[in-house]
């Protein structure tokens, strides 16, 4: 069913040059809740429809709050289906009608369908797959035997695909690792993270009465409440800082550990000093207006708000987690890293960037993970022979 009937017109010509007429490309993920996948396949569409392509932007449910941002040009399809699984006949059939040139999935059980579906169609499209996170890293939780079988069927169907996309050096060599993928298989393209728009959304209205001037410094963690952010550490050290010095908590993000994290407030006596408002579609006015950001995460594929964070101009902290901030931070060059669940490391790297009279200009690091840059790499991956045709045009050129 197609959510939005927006017809896409004055249509230019695609971003390699020689190449004529409209490409169809379709993007595949299970829905648009509060993720860094979702926000990033978002940014994805967005950008491919203003480079002259027609995308559908086809969802297994249309719900979640990054429905809002998606550019009136890009067709969302929903398929409706109530699962991923489910959804394999109805994409399978969406593919069939539409026959796009390329389809790119996110996420891992999404992948697998995907790679079904066009087996299911036999249409000759391109397929890329975008895998956003480490499968293994010490501190994950207990796979389940679904788990398993979604590992078991990585190896077994990621070799259909015609390109691997990793988020992140680290992503790649543990698809190498753990799924036995040749080295050609696999490129790592960083996500479209910043934007042409975040600098006006982080220049938006003060969100809330604490980030106005003059109050305590604001320490910002970002994220959905969920074991793997560890959240608990950041809030555990949050405690050990309070002690010494006037300053806030903020976490934006929703999850299933909310009642727990609120009972850990509780427990450090910390209700007047820590605030937990909830998913916010503009975490960019937060993190713009915040003394320092907080990255606590126990694993990740790349890290999307410590990016988003720095773009913001805002100095950072991590943990160094795999996999993503490392390579985001250059091995600490412009933020603090910190070991995974290490509260007083944590506790030590804020309360030295709060003291700090400096901090490094992260927007020149941010700027490497721009939406332009990373839709250029998407581009030559879609379509390898204009990025070839190219490449020798330029090479001719004296």
């Amino acid at each position: 069913m197609l959510v939005n009937d927006r017809v896409l017109s004055g249509i230019g010509r695609q971003v390699f040059s020689g190449s004529e007429g409209i490409q169809r490309i379709c993007i595949y993920i299970p829905t648009l809740h509060g993720g860094g996948a979702e926000r990033m396949m978002v940014n994805l569409a967005n950008d491919l429809t203003a480079r002259g392509y027609i995308v559908d932007l086809v969802l297994v449910e249309a719900r979640g709050p990054y429905l809002a941002e998606i550019a009136p040009a890009v067709s969302v399809v929903d398929l409706a289906a109530g699962g991923v699984i489910s959804s394999l006949p109805a994409f399978a059939s969406h593919l069939s009608k539409t026959r796009p040139a390329v389809v790119i999935s996110a996420l891992s059980h999404a992948n697998l369908i995907a790679i079904l579906a066009r087996m299911l169609s036999r249409v000759p499209c391109r397929l890329i797959i975008s895998e956003r996170s480490v499968l293994f890293a010490p501190g994950m939780p207990e796979r389940s035997w679904k788990d398993g079988l979604v590992r078991l069927l990585m190896k077994l169907l990621y070799p259909f695909a015609d390109q691997i996309v990793a988020i992140s050096r680290g992503v790649q060599d543990d698809l190498h690792k753990w799924i036995g993928l040749p080295p050609g298989k696999v490129r790592t393209i960083y996500n479209p993270v910043v934007t042409a728009e975040l600098p006006e959304l982080a220049a938006a209205p003060v969100p809330h009465a604490w980030l106005a001037k003059g109050e305590p410094p604001v320490i910002l963690g970002v994220g959905r409440l969920t074991a793997q952010k560890d959240f608990a550490s950041l809030i555990r050290a949050f405690a050990v800082v309070r002690k010494e010095r006037p300053c806030r908590l903020v976490i934006l993000g929703e999850g299933e550990l909310r009642a727990d994290l609120e009972a850990l407030v509780s427990e450090f006596d910390l209700k007047d000093d820590v605030l937990m408002p909830g998913f916010h579609n503009n975490p960019f006015a937060w993190m713009s207006r915040s003394a320092v950001f907080v990255f606590s995460s126990i694993f990740e594929g790349l890290g999307g708000a410590l990016i988003q964070a720095m773009a913001c101009g805002t100095p950072v902290i991590s943990t160094d987690c795999p996999s993503g901030p490392a390579e985001i931070l250059e091995d600490g060059k412009w933020g603090r890293l910190v070991p995974v669940g290490d509260v007083q490391g944590l506790a030590r790297a804020i309360r030295f960037t709060l003291a700090a009279d400096s901090h490094p200009d992260v927007r020149m690091r941010a700027a490497f993970f721009s939406d332009k840059r990373s839709v250029n790499e998407y581009l030559e991956v879609c379509f390898p022979d204009l990025a070839a045709d190219r490449s020798g045009a330029q090479a001719k050129c004296p």
